[in-house]
């Protein structure tokens, strides 16, 4: 058979798969039916970026997703900038949900009105099921809105380890204490409260915690003491986030964490200064920490090379396509490529829309491009003699459905 055969023979059966989205930004549904909508919620989100780089002020952006200004006054404000954005890979989802959700095939002038109508007749309860569910075939999505209170069986929240390993200023100590009934007054005393905070949060049904790289300083105990002490009595008001202190309380996280099986989410690469979020800072933190499962974000965009070479030097660190699919299907495809060729098949999962409320709608199209992604690539490995249609097959699910429910030990 040609590759475009067996590609399309892939995708189709890669399309049926029922799956788990292993990264989102979902809040409870009502955050989303509460809100008016319009076709320009296709254009928030990660296309804020695009807008933004392609001239678009900050205010002018704002008001696109402010309903008291009229939507003919925002589309106006939006318009000049359509045909900038409209061939990046963040807008390409924006077109497919239009399309696949609502009917219409393009995004314009002549439909925009309609388009906005049509998605606010949808927004009505149930719209994560109608989406997520019964349109992308997602039995779960692992979601971080820093909330345990989701009010949803589609939602599965990771917390962030910022809530606990990240102190400036004693008042958080205090406040931190006070959620849990307790009261801190040492080191070991906090430490105590981050497990009992970790038990309270896995108990409310979070399955992990979600860190970044960073480039930590170093931290040891005393430092800690020292610093810890410091705030306590006032010595000094404030510390910065990178501090020895944070870094050492950070450990003691990562100790923890598997105690109540929960994984470490590491968000790596893209964003602002990259280059402060690469996975190389984080190389110390999987070699100390054996026992505990990491599940990197991002291949590290853009530094690919080094997420791949993480995830096949250590058996503790699982490689994640989330939000990759829409940055880049070109660096993505190369990014598999990789991982084929250097990281056992247990160890990548496939897919995570990473999109918040108010895009929910986007997830039906980063789908779309990220299965598309997969029987591509999966496609030149059997054109090229390399594994079989059948294996190819059960590649895609393992990314798709196993490895993230092994992983995060999902009850699915």
């Amino acid at each position: 058979m040609s590759f475009d055969e067996v590609k399309a023979g892939l995708l189709e059966e890669i399309t049926e798969f029922e799956i788990i989205d292993c990264h989102e930004h979902l809040g409870p549904e009502s955050s989303r039916t509460s809100t008016e909508v319009s076709a320009l919620n296709l254009f928030g989100h990660y296309t804020h970026l695009d807008l933004n780089t392609a001239g678009m002020s900050e205010a002018d952006y704002g008001k696109l997703h402010d309903s008291d200004y009229p939507l003919e006054y925002r589309w106006g404000l939006f318009r000049p900038y359509l045909d900038e954005v409209r061939f990046g890979s963040y807008a390409r989802a924006a077109f497919i949900a239009a399309k696949e959700l609502y009917g219409f095939d393009d995004i314009s002038d002549e439909t925009y009105q309609e388009l906005s109508a049509a998605m606010q007749e949808a927004n009505t309860p149930g719209i994560y099921e109608r989406i997520l569910r019964d349109k992308c075939k997602i039995r779960c999505s692992l979601t971080q809105c820093g909330s345990t209170d989701l009010d949803s069986e589609i939602l599965i929240p990771l917390m962030p380890t910022t809530n606990y390993c990240s102190i400036t200023a004693w008042e958080q100590v205090v406040e931190r204490a006070r959620n849990l009934g307790r009261s801190v007054s040492t080191l070991d005393e906090y430490v105590a409260l981050m497990d009992a905070g970790l038990a309270k949060w896995c108990a409310e049904g979070a399955v992990g915690v979600k860190s970044r790289c960073n480039p930590y300083p170093d931290g040891d105990r005393q430092q800690a003491v020292e610093a810890f002490e410091a705030l306590r009595t006032g010595t000094v008001a404030t510390i910065p986030e990178l501090h020895p202190l944070n870094t050492w309380l950070m450990e003691r996280l990562f100790e923890l964490a598997p105690k109540h099986d929960m994984v470490v989410a590491v968000h790596a690469g893209m964003w602002g200064n990259f280059t402060l979020l690469d996975v190389k800072h984080m190389i110390p933190f999987f070699m100390r920490h054996p026992e505990t499962t990491f599940d990197l974000y991002h291949l590290s965009f853009p530094s690919v090379h080094d997420a791949v070479i993480a995830g096949k030097n250590f058996a503790n660190v699982y490689t994640n396509l989330c939000w990759t699919h829409i940055m880049s299907p070109t660096m993505t495809r190369q990014g598999m490529r990789e991982l084929l060729d250097f990281v056992p098949v247990n160890k990548v999962f496939a897919f995570g829309a990473d999109y918040g409320s108010q895009a929910v709608d986007k997830v039906i199209g980063h789908l779309r491009m990220a299965q598309d992604n997969i029987a591509h690539v999966l496609a030149e490995r059997v054109t090229d003699g390399l594994m079989t249609s059948a294996q190819a097959v059960e590649i895609a699910h393992k990314w798709f459905w196993d490895n993230p429910v092994k992983a995060y030990g999902l009850e699915v």
